[in-house]
């Protein structure tokens, strides 16, 4: 039986985080390329340290001849990402850091087994596992440590970047300890905020009187309470802080980018890959199912699970399990979400309007539990499925 009483931890990191940094150049990089051609293909790593970043990977595109014109852009985007994230340091400035781009075209030989010819879908751009999730604990359909986590990063970074606080720094983390009762979220037995500030001499007291209103803001009514425990910069002095203070790199935050641990992941990173690769489409469109599973009332938890092979269109398996909280079985689920969707690459795509510049945002606070946007970012947050799934079932 599904335990009903516990506590359980998620953490989140800003964007200012150096990992998350190295994200945001990979997707700013991704929609730039789609922005052009919407069938590019793009697999972009970044690493980042003291004043360095290198950026590296593979592209393909089908005018050839633009490539260069293509890779002559890269510096600037990769500066102008961490220019609006925040970065001024005198070791870690975007106008200043050496930047070095080693791009270069995809491999033939992954791009025969996923190109479409003649009798032959599309098929998958990799081998792997995939997986969704969805709970009605909160109204984003979304595990409430996790989503609470990223709710409190994100306000910091607006009151940092409107001026409202201009002693906070780019770089930081939560953590939030929840307690479950009967199976739903009703407080936070600890909280756990590290923020780079831009004075030595403020000290953990200083930073918590200024980031404790806006915590209090984002989480709801009653789940702090006298019992709760803080740690607010737990080590003291945090003014050295982004690649400068720990060097950061593309996909090493897969557990904050999907459910913060509440859930499986299938271990492929997001960032960076354009939507043939399936680490990323097919995790969107098993997100997707989840959450209009649901959102349709056949359960109170879902976890959807896909998989494929490298050159094959269509998966190799579904897998639903909804935790004994299924309205109806999971092999029912299993056969209407395959009803429902198109799950190969193309279709994935295609059903979620995935070819279009619309990953940069994604790349801190969460691919999951966001509202979805007029130009078609997160789409895979829709919940149009709902009928469709209720008259398959």
């Amino acid at each position: 039986m599904t335990r009903k009483s516990y506590t359980f931890t998620s953490e989140s990191v800003s964007e200012g985080h150096p990992d998350k940094v190295c994200d945001r150049i990979s997707d700013a990089i991704l929609d730039a390329f789609l922005a052009e051609q919407p069938e590019a293909r793009v697999a972009c790593e970044t690493f980042a340290t003291t004043n360095r970043v290198v950026i590296g990977g593979e592209v393909g595109l089908s005018d050839k001849g633009k490539l260069d014109e293509y890779m002559a852009r890269v510096e600037g985007i990769a500066r102008a990402c961490i220019k609006d994230i925040g970065y001024e340091q005198e070791k870690f400035h975007h106008a200043t850091c050496e930047i070095t781009n080693l791009l270069h075209p995809q491999s033939a030989h992954i791009a025969q087994g996923v190109d479409a010819r003649e009798n032959k879908d599309e098929g998958a751009g990799d081998q792997g596992i995939m997986f969704g999730f969805a709970t009605n604990e909160t109204e984003a359909l979304m595990p409430a440590p996790i989503l609470y986590a990223h709710a409190i990063l994100k306000r910091l970074a607006e009151a940092r970047k409107d001026g409202s606080e201009p002693t906070l720094r780019p770089d930081a983390k939560s953590q939030l300890s929840v307690r479950y009762e009967n199976g739903k979220p009703v407080g936070i037995s600890s909280i756990v905020l590290s923020t780079q500030h831009a004075d030595e001499s403020q000290t953990s007291e200083d930073i918590r009187a200024i980031v404790e209103p806006y915590i209090r803001e984002v989480l709801p009514d009653g789940w702090i309470d006298a019992d709760t425990v803080w740690h607010v910069n737990p080590t003291g002095t945090f003014v050295i802080g982004g690649p400068d203070g720990d060097a950061g790199l593309t996909g090493r935050k897969i557990i904050v980018d999907t459910y913060g641990g509440a859930a499986p992941h299938g271990g492929g990173a997001f960032s960076g890959k354009d939507p043939t690769k399936v680490d990323r489409s097919a995790a969107y469109a098993a997100r997707y199912l989840a959450k209009n599973v649901v959102a349709a009332g056949l359960a109170e938890k879902c976890t959807i699970q896909l998989s494929y092979a490298i050159g094959v269109a269509r998966p190799l398996s579904i897998y639903a399990d909804t935790f004994g909280t299924g309205e109806v079985s999971p092999e029912a689920i299993e056969n209407a979400v395959a009803q429902a969707m198109d799950l190969t690459p193309r279709g994935i795509r295609q059903h979620l309007g995935l070819n279009r510049p619309i990953y940069a945002r994604t790349a801190a606070y969460g691919h999951f539990g966001r509202a979805p946007d007029a130009d078609g970012g997160f789409s895979w947050e829709k919940t149009d499925l709902v009928e469709t799934l209720q008259k398959a079932v």
